[in-house]
C-alpha cells in the first residue's frame, strides 16, 4: 500500500453481506440500522465494490463484520471470506477480523491463524451487539493473544443504531459499550493497542478520559457527521489527543464524502487534519511512512 498517495484512510468500514448473498446481520436489524442512520450508500455494497469506491477517492478503508453469533443465533459472514477479498485489494483494503468472545478457546486459535495465515491486521468487537462486557475475564485470553499479535483491537462504544427502534432494543444492551469497561482491557493489557469507536453518546467525557490516561487508547470519529460532533471532542482532538484520534465513516451507513464534507467546515487546527484523516491511522496499522509525530 502506496500510504504516500492516500488523501485518508478510512479505520471503519462495514462488509455487510457475504459471497452467497447472506447479510451480516437479520434483515430486523439491518433495516433497524439503515433507518436509524438514514443511510446515504449502497446498502450492503460486496468487498470489490468498497474497494472501488476507495480507490477512485484514493482512500484506504479498514473492513470487517461483526460476529455475534452467541447473543444473535445469525451465522457470521466468515473471517477468512473477507481477509481473502480484501486480499485482491492491497492497494485500498486493510482486513480485520471479528470473534465472538463467547467461543472461549475456539476463538484465541482462530485469532492466530487469522493474523498469521490470512493477514488479518487488526480486531472488531462489539460488546452491546455480542452481548458481553469488555471487562469480563471470559475475553481476556482472546485480548492476550491479539497483544502478542501487535494488531490492534477496536471497540464499538455509546449507543447502536443496531436495533434502534425494534421492541426492547432487540435485546441489546447499550450499558455494554461504555468506554469505562474498556478501561480495565486498557489497564490489564497495556501493551495492546485499543480504538474506541465513534463519539461515545452518553460517554464522551468518559472515553475522553480513557484515551488521555492510557497511551495506547485511540478514538475513531466514525457514526457521526463531524458537525454533530460534542465540543469537547473536538477541542481534545485538537490539542492532548491530535496524535490519537481516527478518521473513520462507519461506511455504507455514514458514506466519507458526507463525513468529509462537513469536516472540512469543523474548527480543527490545519497541522491536526492530516493527522486525523491519514497519518496517525498509518502509525497505529503499522503502514509505511509516519514513524515520528509532527511537531507541534
Amino acid at each position: 500500500m502506496d500510504v504516500d498517495r492516500l488523501t485518508a484512510i478510512d479505520v471503519h468500514t462495514h462488509a455487510e453481506i457475504g459471497r452467497d448473498g447472506r447479510g451480516s446481520l437479520s434483515a430486523e436489524l439491518l433495516g433497524a440500522s439503515a433507518a436509524h442512520f438514514r443511510a446515504q450508500g449502497p446498502r450492503q455494497p460486496g468487498i470489490d465494490e468498497i474497494a472501488a469506491y476507495y480507490r477512485e477517492r484514493r482512500m484506504a478503508a479498514v473492513v470487517f463484520t461483526v460476529d455475534a453469533e452467541h447473543a444473535t443465533g445469525h451465522p457470521r459472514i466468515p473471517n477468512e471470506e473477507i481477509a481473502e477479498d480484501c486480499a485482491r485489494h492491497p492497494d485500498v483494503l486493510i482486513p480485520f477480523a471479528s470473534i465472538d468472545p463467547h467461543k472461549g478457546r475456539a476463538g484465541v486459535r482462530e485469532a492466530r491463524r487469522l493474523a498469521e495465515r490470512y493477514g488479518v491486521r487488526g480486531f472488531k468487537f462489539h460488546p452491546s451487539l455480542q452481548g458481553f462486557s469488555p471487562d469480563d475475564p471470559m475475553a481476556f485470553p482472546l485480548y492476550q493473544a491479539i497483544e502478542e499479535l501487535g494488531v490492534p483491537a477496536l471497540f464499538h462504544s455509546g449507543q447502536t443504531g443496531i436495533g434502534a427502534g425494534v421492541p426492547g432494543g432487540a435485546g441489546i444492551r447499550l450499558r455494554y459499550s461504555n468506554p469505562m469497561l474498556v478501561d480495565e482491557v486498557a489497564a490489564s493489557f497495556p501493551d495492546l493497542r485499543i480504538v474506541l469507536a465513534h463519539p461515545s453518546f452518553p460517554w464522551q467525557d468518559e472515553a475522553l478520559a480513557v484515551a488521555t490516561h492510557k497511551p495506547l487508547v485511540h478514538i475513531d470519529l466514525s457514526g457521526w457527521s463531524p458537525k454533530y460532533f460534542p465540543p469537547q471532542l473536538v477541542r481534545y482532538a485538537n490539542t492532548l489527543l491530535r496524535d490519537k484520534v481516527l478518521f473513520g465513516s462507519d461506511y455504507p451507513v455514514l458514506t466519507p464524502d458526507r463525513w468529509l464534507a462537513d469536516f472540512a467546515t469543523l474548527d480543527i487546527k490545519p497541522e491536526v487534519r492530516p493527522r486525523i484523516l491519514k497519518d496517525n491511522a498509518a502509525r497505529l496499522l503499522g503502514l509505511t511512512a509516519v514513524d515520528k509525530e509532527t511537531p507541534s
